[in-house]
């Protein structure tokens, strides 16, 4: 039976593809900082839960001593993450690593990382993965992410899957985007004002699709560089709609032109210009999505609920988003 180790086993990425390779008839450890937190109803099926902290010396090298078939990284940020891999590779047959979709950058050098002060990037639709990517080194997030392919790829002597995934949804996580409607839904908020007349589109990645390519990918390991997104893109409009729908909610989606004013109409996914991937180099290699983004998307929401319900907090740019005085000045016309 083949053997994987999921480093960041208890978030949105790790659980979901912890439970895809139990399907698939792996073994699963998970390691990461509280065992604990892992879900039991994993635990039950099989996968097996490890105290593992990769900042500590050694820490990663002793999980992985017994060897294993395939490691997936959910939560490698820098090139210091790669050299800990490396470190490794003699006890692995196989590496996929979750990067990010915002390592791209336009013709002008322009990624999503500096948006807010160079422009937003003006990339094709869809982006390809052999669109440039930005400068690796320590500055930005984007930057990091891209030290850490770059260090894999280049230096490596076992296969190295990366993925780049764009907007995630799925269960297990502190900031889900979904949240945004799904709150202003229970908040029984009546009008939800959306900027760019609600047609923004930033490509989303349901954990059970990013899960099902990294199965695909291990069936047949090998070096090389994958989108990872649903088979549709979405517009800021039509999930709303989506979640509107789950929820059987009567919510007027209130649509202006232009970017967000003083922050109200900007949801996670409101941008000036789409982000759309390319999926066809991962079907070329036989994967075929879970399902769409309105068929996937139900985890998500209903981890949002019983975020929401309990009172739990969202990651602070979440909580940022609720700021209904100003959407209500702005829908009574004083905006």
């Amino acid at each position: 039976m083949a053997h994987a180790l999921i480093i960041g086993g208890s978030g949105q990425i790790g659980r979901a593809t912890a439970a895809r390779l139990l399907d698939a008839g792996w073994a699963v450890t998970v390691g990461q900082k509280r065992p604990e937190r892992f879900p039991a109803a994993l635990i039950a099926r099989g996968a097996h839960a490890v105290a593992l902290d990769r900042q500590a010396p050694d820490a990663l090298a002793k999980v992985a001593a017994g060897g294993f078939d395939a490691v997936i990284d959910t939560v490698a940020f820098d090139e210091g993450h790669a050299r800990q891999l490396l470190e490794i590779e003699g006890d692995v047959g196989a590496f996929v690593v979750i990067s990010s979709g915002s390592v791209y950058r336009d013709a002008a050098g322009r990624t999503l990382d500096e948006a807010a002060t160079n422009g937003f990037p003006d990339l094709p639709v869809p982006i390809t993965e052999d669109q440039p990517t930005i400068a690796p080194g320590p500055a930005t997030y984007s930057t990091r992410k891209a030290a850490l392919e770059q260090t894999l790829l280049q230096v490596a002597s076992r296969p190295v899957t990366i993925l780049r995934p764009f907007a995630i949804h799925g269960a297990g996580s502190n900031h889900i985007r979904e949240a945004w409607f799904v709150k202003r839904i229970l908040d029984g908020r009546q009008r939800v004002p959306l900027a760019w007349n609600g047609e923004s589109r930033f490509h989303t990645t349901a954990t059970a699709n990013l899960a099902e390519l990294i199965r695909v990918v291990l069936a047949s390991p090998r070096t090389h560089v994958l989108n990872a997104a649903d088979p549709d893109a979405p517009s800021v409009a039509e999930i709303g709609a989506t979640i509107r729908g789950r929820f059987n909610a009567v919510v007027e989606l209130t649509l202006f032109e232009g970017p967000p004013r003083n922050g109200v109409g900007a949801t996670p996914w409101s941008v000036p210009a789409p982000l759309v991937a390319d999926m066809r180099r991962a079907e070329a290699l036989g994967y075929r999505p879970v399902g769409t983004y309105a068929e996937t998307v139900g985890t998500a929401c209903r981890a949002a609920e019983a975020m929401i319900a309990t009172g739990e907090s969202f990651i602070g740019y979440v909580e940022a988003m609720f700021g209904y005085a100003a959407e209500d000045r702005f829908l009574a016309g004083d905006a």
